[in-house]
């Protein structure tokens, strides 16, 4: 307690600090390569998609990132245990945030799109092990979060070649492409909008208190579908053909009706991601706070002020403004060659993943997700469409993010124990 009382002030500004940082390599990397579909398939400028994820990301983080956050990042530690050492959650938390961000900015600089869930919960399982104890650490779901970097490329990519493949057979692979397109694109513009109104349903709103049932989701999100389907056809009256630039490129026109539904996908899934992963920034800055403002009492959850949630917000903006720019290479541009058409296929099947994950409780990884969606649509056109050494690279920097954060987090545990103790 006397550490709390004398140093509090000291803890909440690192730790502020150290959230911001954490948030700032989250923009950098997990929202750049949510960004990557829709710059890479040249759906969006990297400035329009910088707009749109300041918007989107900033509103999602903002408006339903979260009142309450569970501070002991999914459920890996016993928070019992700390009762009587609260100042090793401290240490913990605040290890954990710099560790991560300092990955985080490792993986972003050489272009590797990383999970930040798995890079903060590699940090806290690095800390708890060695710094508590490890009986104290949630094996089972250690395991279980592993078993995720399989389970949610190989579902987003079925979906996501299966996807394309209904694009190829009904559109592409046709006599009339461009008019196949306007007759079955606005179906797929229903499920954009209806797929990606689930994952904000069932996974952003729930964190403001919003407890809806599965059949009140279902019923908005046939209306958010609707309303896409309605604003698409608008859209899409504009959309003619281009004579000159289908004789340099025979789909052009028809891309630039999927270009269409690029839009859409971008900015819901920018709402989405907002509001469920800015907590890989504030959650732990959320326990620190806690700690300090009830004087040493350790509570599994943690109140979150508004001005947390707008820490980790402006942080997402400015790293994916200043740092972005690499790893949305990678996805949009390195893995396979994304156009409009593919790269809805890879978002949509993305956001299918998600909702389904959300509905069976799996917990994964949103850039496992993507990547793997990527991987499905470019898997459509046969293997050689894929860069195989930059999909081995990425695999290996998902395997070393867990180990990488744990080992960081726990010498910057050591060394703040030693600081302050």
């Amino acid at each position: 307690m006397t550490i709390i009382a004398e140093y509090g002030p000291w803890f909440v500004l690192l730790a502020c600090i150290f959230g911001f940082f954490m948030a700032w390599g989250v923009g950098a990397n997990d929202v750049a390569n949510a960004m990557g579909t829709s710059v890479g398939s040249r759906a969006l400028t990297v400035r329009q998609a910088i707009i749109i994820a300041m918007i989107f990301e900033f509103a999602g983080a903002y408006l339903a990132g979260g009142e309450v956050t569970g501070t002991i990042r999914k459920g890996i530690v016993d928070a019992a245990v700390l009762e009587g050492s609260p100042e090793l959650l401290v240490y913990g938390m605040m290890s954990a945030l710099l560790a991560a961000g300092i990955w985080l900015v490792i993986a972003s600089y050489m272009g590797w799109p990383v999970s930040t869930t798995h890079s903060i919960v590699g940090a806290i399982v690095g800390f708890a092990a060695v710094g508590i104890g490890v009986d104290y650490v949630q094996w089972g779901k250690v395991t279980t979060i592993v078993l995720s970097w399989v389970v949610s490329p190989l579902l987003s990519g079925t979906i996501a070649f299966l996807l394309f493949r209904s694009v190829y057979r009904l559109i592409l692979n046709t006599d009339d492409p461009f008019a196949n397109a306007k007759r079955y694109v606005p179906v797929y513009m229903f499920l954009t909008g209806f797929i990606i109104a689930m994952v904000t349903l069932t996974k952003g709103l729930s964190h403001v208190g919003l407890d809806l049932s599965f059949s009140a989701s279902l019923a908005l999100a046939v209306l958010a579908g609707l309303a896409v389907l309605c604003l698409g056809l608008l859209m899409l009256r504009r959309v003619r053909i281009d004579a000159e630039a289908d004789r340099a490129f025979r789909y052009a026109s028809v891309e630039r009706v999927f270009a269409v539904l690029m839009v859409f996908t971008a900015c819901a899934m920018a709402f989405a991601h907002g509001s469920n992963d800015v907590a890989n920034a504030v959650g732990p800055l959320a326990a620190v706070i806690n700690v300090v403002a009830n004087q040493g009492v350790v509570d599994a959850k943690s109140a979150l002020p508004a001005w947390v949630l707008l820490l980790g917000g402006g942080g997402i903006i400015v790293g994916l403004a200043t740092f972005g720019y690499k790893v949305m290479g990678t996805i949009g541009r390195r893995i396979t060659e994304l156009t409009p058409s593919r790269g809805f296929a890879a978002e949509l099947a993305a956001g299918t993943t998600v909702v389904l994950a959300s509905g069976t409780g799996l917990p994964i990884s949103t850039t496992h997700t993507l990547v793997g969606a990527v991987l499905g649509v470019g898997l459509a056109r046969g293997i050689s469409a894929l860069n195989l050494r930059v999909i081995g690279t990425i695999v290996a920097s998902w395997i070393v993010t867990l180990p990488a954060g744990g080992l960081l987090a726990i010498l910057f545990f050591f060394m703040f124990k030693g600081m302050f103790s």
